[in-house]
């Protein structure tokens, strides 16, 4: 029978000394650790999922994207950001 509540999952992993130390004056380091882990996960390249890499299957729906796509440098803050290129697109 369930009581409504979620389980919590233990999570552990290894860091170097530098790491370490740079973390040791942080109060509540699970807190610092789980903001940081949801703030990248929310932040992630929703196409590789943050992995950096396509699979092929990927490349190739990213290669049919760009047809109609293109990258573009914001004139406000400097950070590159796709363009619809697609005829009768009202966004850029």
């Amino acid at each position: 029978m369930s009581t409504g509540r979620n389980k919590a999952e233990i999570i552990t992993f290894k860091v170097d000394e530098h790491l370490a130390e740079a973390m040791g004056g942080i109060r509540n380091r699970s807190e610092f650790i789980r903001s940081a882990i949801l703030t990248a996960l929310g932040n992630s390249c929703p196409l590789c999922s943050g992995t950096g890499t396509l699979t092929a299957a990927q490349k190739g729906h990213w290669d049919d994207f760009a047809m109609h796509h293109r990258l573009q440098t914001c004139e406000d803050c400097l950070e590159p950001h796709l363009v619809c290129d697609h005829e009768g697109s009202m966004h850029e």
